[in-house]
């Protein structure tokens, strides 16, 4: 007995000696703005609590401040007995539940928080007082500022068992907030960052010993450009509650995109933001194992978009600053692909949560131990493993490039839901100069090149064996989807090649395009027949440009009408 209890306790202290001091572990889902909310395993708190997660971001778009009644301020602006006030009543007692629900499964909850988030009562009656001369909220005004005390105020004395907020501006989503309005606060660019953040450190950390997590996405270049980022954090007093949120990117959740340049720096802590279902990378609908590029450095980090300093979070582990993951583990952009089974959400959300548990341990480790919980013995290990990493591999090479100059806006041809065609400025603007480099070839090739890498992924998913058998089904019928899909984009792209030499010279292969169209059109039959065939396939891709006009997104032009172009020829 003596024996094994010192066995235990040397266990629990290697465990403890090997996990991130202070660390922060926090998951959020990113419901779609004005949507259903998803349907998540990750919206459970207990789910999260057994996973790991020792906090909640809960971001619905129906922020805890826009359930505020505002009485003390001013009773006019959600008057009793008005439909108004009704609807902030029923969102504060959504908000109790949400808190109540972490409380209950023993983890923080903090609320994602869009600023400036008003009532446009309390806008028409004090327009005057708190919008500049453009009619834009502006903390330049001092009544600004007063209402925002208020405000947070009202916030913790009405939900007392929030644990803390996480700021995002530069973006402002109304879609869930019928009687609210807003924008951005950021109007005297890094000024107005300063401000802000010391108003909500006073009020936040230093009145309410609450946390206040402030992201730098989006607004004035803090997120991205090092000299802003410190000369708007060195202008804040650091303080033990206040930590800023950053996106290992370099700008959104794109492949090629650099390791951002800002993690590390400065004398406040940061926590690094990953997203587990890529929105620019099919949203779970197809394999897309990120996670040891995200934790060792992606392939093109070592190719064609060197990175000059970090380029990993096993870079930057052992900096001072370095206090955890937020990840997103559900949600990111807008509408579909919708998908009914989370397993790739889930896999990615498993590394990245526990290896930030202990980032003594490696990716692999971390890997191996998802496989042993879900059954994944014996040969099936390597096949599941080698799988995985080919779909980042098959990724790049589909949507961007492992080898060729791929510029940043190059990049948005393909988001959400959505394939552009060439009449998309971005996409033509990537022909005209590979062409002009005589590199449209190569790039044709490399599209090619990633289908082939997606039917050694087929393969593979037919011959994982795993204890959880629709788990199992998912694996072939995403891993099928992958593949099809990327051969209507390497078919699309080849085609409006062959349509932009035409277009440069004059002169048409017609009948290279025609077999190409006959491929593409085949392709697309295919996909669909999946979806048709098995219930658990994910929604399918739109040939059209994305576009941010609700509900439907889209342009009328896209890849179909590029196609559509050249198949008049």
């Amino acid at each position: 007995m003596k024996k094994l209890l010192c066995c235990i306790i040397f266990c629990v202290i290697r465990l403890v000696g090997n996990t991130q001091d202070n660390s922060y572990v926090l998951d959020m889902v990113h419901h779609n703005p004005g949507e259903p909310l998803t349907t998540s395993v990750f919206t459970d708190p207990a789910y999260l609590k057994q996973s790991g997660y020792n906090g909640q971001v809960i971001n619905d778009f129906v922020f805890a401040h826009a359930a505020l009644t505002f009485d003390k301020f001013d009773k006019r602006i959600f008057p009793q007995g008005s439909k108004e006030r009704e609807w902030v009543l029923n969102a504060a007692k959504h908000v109790r539940e949400n808190i109540a629900a972490a409380k209950k499964a023993g983890i923080k909850v903090y609320y994602f928080t869009d600023i400036v988030v008003l009532p446009k009562k309390l806008v028409e009656l004090y327009h005057d007082e708190i919008c500049d001369e453009k009619g834009k909220i502006s903390f330049e005004k001092p009544k600004t500022i007063e209402i925002h005390r208020i405000m947070l105020e009202e916030l913790f004395e009405t939900f007392p068992d929030l644990d803390g907020l996480v700021i995002r501006t530069g973006e402002t989503y109304l879609n869930n907030v019928p009687y609210h309005t807003g924008n951005n606060p950021i109007t005297d660019g890094e000024t107005s960052h300063v401000k802000l953040i010391n108003l909500l450190r006073e009020e936040v950390c230093v009145k309410r010993n609450k946390m206040l997590f402030y992201r730098t996405w989006a607004s004035a270049g803090m997120d991205q450009k090092p000299d802003v980022y410190l000369r708007i954090t060195n202008q804040i007093e650091p303080h033990p509650n206040l930590v800023f949120s950053v996106k290992h990117t370099k700008g959104d959740y794109q492949r090629t995109f650099d390791f951002n340049p800002t993690l590390t720096l400065g004398k406040h802590p940061q926590i690094v933001e990953v997203q587990c279902q890529r929105e620019y990378e099919g949203k779970g609908a197809y394999p897309d194992y990120i996670m040891d590029g995200v934790i060792n450095g992606f392939e093109e980090f070592n190719t064609n978009k060197p990175q000059k300093g970090y380029k990993s979070l096993n870079d930057i582990k052992g900096n001072a600053n370095f206090k955890g993951i937020w990840s997103w583990s559900r949600g990111g952009g807008w509408v579909g692909p919708y998908i009914s089974n989370e397993f790739w959400c889930k896999l990615n959300a498993y590394v990245i949560s526990n290896w930030a548990h202990n980032t003594k341990q490696t990716e692999e480790q971390v890997f191996n131990r998802f496989m042993d919980e879900n059954g994944i013995a014996g040969d099936s290990r390597q096949k599941f493993r080698e799988l995985c990493l080919l779909s980042a591999k098959a990724v790049l090479r589909g949507h961007t490039s492992a080898v060729l100059p791929f510029e940043n806006s190059w990049v948005w041809w393909m988001r959400d839901e959505f394939l552009s065609g060439t009449d998309d400025k971005r996409l033509r603007d990537a022909f005209k100069k590979l062409y002009e480099l005589k590199l449209l070839d190569t790039a044709i090739a490399e599209k090619y090149q990633a289908v082939d890498l997606w039917k050694q992924i087929v393969a593979l998913s037919k011959q994982v064996k795993m204890k959880n058998k629709s788990d199992q089904q998912y694996v072939v019928v995403s891993s099928q989807y992958g593949l099809l899909l990327h051969q209507i984009i390497a078919e699309g792209w080849n085609i409006m090649a062959l349509g932009f030499v035409g277009d440069s010279t004059g002169v048409y292969d017609k009948a290279a395009i025609a077999a190409s169209i006959k491929r593409y059109d085949q392709a697309w039959k295919e996909y669909e027949q999946l979806k048709k065939d098995n219930p658990s396939c994910a929604t399918l891709y739109k040939p059209f440009m994305w576009a941010h006009n609700p509900p439907s997104y889209h342009k009328t032009e896209g890849m179909g009408a590029s196609v559509d172009k050249y198949r008049k020829l």
